[in-house]
């Protein structure tokens, strides 16, 4: 059976999109025997990063002209069983559809996005979402958004967790921070956190949060290092640094690879992650990983995430947040039980599970196809002539 997937994300350093589908197809290469997989990718040097049993074409790296013209014309040619997108699908499409949609936010939360961008996203997920055989998503929480959002009936929807890559693990914190001073200049020790500088992030509140307690307490001497690609609202962010006063102890380090990723959590005392709405939160889970303390905003999917191994906070209240990281910084017992329990928690995360789970829906939806295919070609009547 043909199962065909867009991976135009790979090599795009679309952070959780790419991490997403780069893992389910490492996981396709290794669990997958007995199936054919295409992956339709759009950057040029892409195709090394697929596992070498999956198949990849080439699709435009436009996506009025990938998703208008190019990758339904593949898909026409490759007659798949199936093609898995995420958040939307090619117009006339003509194999049927499962669809990945991480969260909700272009929906609920518009203004964290430009007006152009939501705009595009409304339409188009909707699309897809009402056209879907399926829908994937991480958590139960954005499965309830999905579904009160599309007025689509849970049972189409199903949960599949994000994980964290077996790269991501302990280290030395020394040798890291180290690493990481003479690859980055950071001095330590220092407060981490992840993610593209977009307003959704709340990398603004986290800096003031910064900003009050370095002056309420003086004897912490951490940096704040923020870690993500420069976006449409980065000047933003940058602004309120330098408004901080303590632009000299924040750091951008703009996009890294999982191996530089691996030495900064490492590096860190404590990863803080302020996101206002997430359908999953995969940073919170690398952090854990790698056997750092994590403070996290409590609302949407992080709770479901983290569970009971990471201090919760109101990432609209600078005083929570300066709480959350106080506490963790001066008290030693509570940050090393933070540790332990996120290593706990990271471990209950898998991406082969994750890769075996979304397999054991590519063959329902398949076989579905494949009956109903049938029973109309049954229903068909059938002229006899004399």
């Amino acid at each position: 059976m043909r199962f065909s997937v867009d991976a135009h994300a790979m090599g795009r350093h679309l952070t959780g999109n790419e991490v997403y589908i780069r893992n389910l197809l490492k996981g396709f290469a290794r669990f997958g025997a007995g199936a054919e997989f295409i992956a339709y990718v759009s950057m040029k040097d892409a195709a090394r990063e697929i596992p070498v049993p999956i198949r990849t074409r080439q699709v435009s790296n436009n996506p009025f002209v990938r998703l208008g013209v190019d990758l339904s014309r593949k898909l026409r040619e490759d007659h798949p069983a199936l093609v898995h997108v995420q958040y939307t699908a090619p117009l006339r499409c003509p194999a049927p559809i499962i669809v990945s949609v991480h969260d909700v936010s272009f929906v609920e939360h518009p203004e964290f996005f430009t007006r152009t961008r939501a705009l595009q996203l409304r339409l188009t997920v909707r699309r897809t979402v009402c056209s879907a055989a399926r829908v994937l998503t991480p958590s139960d929480f954005s499965r309830r958004e999905i579904a009160r959002c599309y007025a689509i009936t849970p049972e189409k929807i199903e949960v599949i967790p994000n994980a964290v890559s077996s790269s991501f693990r302990p280290i030395s914190r020394r040798n890291a921070a180290e690493w990481v001073r003479q690859r980055f200049g950071i001095q330590t020790p220092y407060i981490l956190t992840v993610g593209d500088l977009q307003p959704r992030k709340n990398h603004a509140g986290l800096i003031r949060a910064y900003e009050q307690l370095v002056r309420n307490h003086p004897e912490i001497q951490h940096s704040l290092v923020l870690v993500g690609k420069q976006t449409w609202h980065a000047p933003q962010v940058l602004e309120a640094a330098r408004r901080s006063g303590l632009a000299n102890r924040i750091v951008f380090t703009g996009w890294v690879n999982d191996e530089e990723l691996l030495q900064i959590y490492g590096g860190c005392d404590l990863f803080v992650f302020p996101s206002f709405y997430e359908g999953f939160g995969l940073p919170i889970l690398e952090a854990m990983a790698c056997g750092r303390a994590v403070a996290c905003s409590g609302t949407s999917a992080m709770p479901e995430v983290a569970d009971s191994a990471a201090i919760l906070f109101d990432p609209r209240s600078a005083e929570e947040m300066v709480r959350a990281m106080r506490d963790v910084l001066l008290d030693a017992g509570l940050r090393g039980r933070l540790e332990r329990l996120g290593l706990q928690r990271a471990s209950l995360f898998s991406w082969d599970r994750a890769a075996c789970q979304t397999l054991d829906v590519y063959y329902d939806v398949a076989g579905q196809s494949m009956r109903e295919h049938a029973g109309r070609a049954k229903s068909v009547p059938v002229t006899i002539h004399d």
